[in-house]
């Protein structure tokens, strides 16, 4: 997905809100990121993001009301730091987050979190190059191969606190400027980059998963990428576990342990998602609802009806209104 963005690098602040009803398009209105975002619970979608860009920082609040499957890539050379407000329910490449964690991904490297509902998640993107300089000059001592490579850090939970006041009053600042042309308090990045840097320079980087749950990872990933590829087949469990080369209780197994839900759940939602991206773009406008449920493997229509307007509280047809 390109955004049409480039990386950041104005030189005065832009901040912005968005408040949506609709998965997709909060996904697609976090600058310079490539996101997807599928609707995993069922009801009404809301959505809120609040985005302050900086020369070399983004800082944003995101709330989502429903547990969502997000994919995302942050832009290249960069590194990606997130708060959750609660982090029980989450998980980041499939792992479990605890409270008082945080998550780091690269730039240009592609994650996946499942966020539950009612969440709200703090967010920092750093240019690496500045977070590197700014490291060295505060003789904060970072492992960047590690980092690199890292999805969890273990914070303490007061600098932790101190980056998310950071964020909730720069995001503040730029909600009281936005429209009067004006600029930033000077030091408004400087004060980030100190609070970021604090947490880190008390943080310890998680261990890889273990070779156990990057099986059950390579499970999952098999079983999506192939579900992705032939989604006009009515594929079942069986179907699936003969994918995997696993029997149904490992695979019912790994799809719980990694993303916390059933392979028949997980199939019917994703496929649910695809149906309504497809209704709501605009060269889809002149296909049938049925034949575009049937090029998501739907056989019944009337059930897809049903499962459609559980999940997302509206009718299929309310997709191309």
């Amino acid at each position: 997905m390109d955004t049409g963005h480039a990386p950041i690098s104005h030189s005065a602040h832009v901040f912005r809100t968005v408040l949506t009803h609709d998965a997709d398009e909060l996904a697609r209105n976090l600058t310079d990121w490539e996101q997807c975002y599928d609707q995993m619970t069922a009801g009404a979608f809301h959505g809120a993001l609040s985005e302050l860009r900086l020369p070399r920082m983004q800082v944003f609040r995101e709330e989502i009301s429903q547990s969502v499957r997000q994919t995302c890539r942050v832009w290249p050379d960069a590194l990606w730091f997130g708060f959750p407000a609660q982090g029980h329910g989450i998980r980041i490449n499939g792992r479990p987050l605890d409270d008082g964690a945080v998550m780091v991904r690269p730039g240009g490297s592609e994650f996946e979190l499942l966020t539950p509902s009612s969440h709200a998640i703090y967010g920092m993107v750093v240019c690496r190059g500045m977070l590197a300089q700014a490291a060295l000059r505060s003789a904060c001592a970072i492992d960047w191969d590690r980092m690199q490579k890292a999805e969890v850090l273990r914070v303490d939970p007061e600098a932790r606190m101190a980056c998310m006041e950071a964020v909730a009053s720069a995001l503040a600042l730029g909600g009281s400027h936005e429209g009067s042309g004006g600029t930033l308090p000077a030091g408004t990045e400087h004060h980030l980059m100190a609070a970021l840097l604090g947490a880190l320079d008390c943080s310890g980087i998680e261990p890889e998963a273990a070779q156990s749950f990057q099986r059950r990872q390579r499970v999952v990933a098999r079983v999506r990428d192939y579900i992705m590829a032939h989604r006009d087949q009515p594929l079942t469990v069986p179907d699936l576990c003969a994918i995997a080369h696993v029997s149904r209780r490992t695979l019912q197994y790994c799809f719980e342990d990694v993303l916390g839900m059933s392979p028949t759940l997980y199939l019917r939602r994703v496929r649910l998602n695809g149906v309504r991206r497809q209704l709501q773009d605009p060269a889809a406008r002149r296909e049938p609802i049925g034949a575009v449920a049937a090029a998501w493997g739907f056989g019944s229509f009337s059930q897809f009806s049903s499962d459609y307007r559980k999940l997302f509280g509206a009718s299929p047809s309310a997709a191309r209104m």
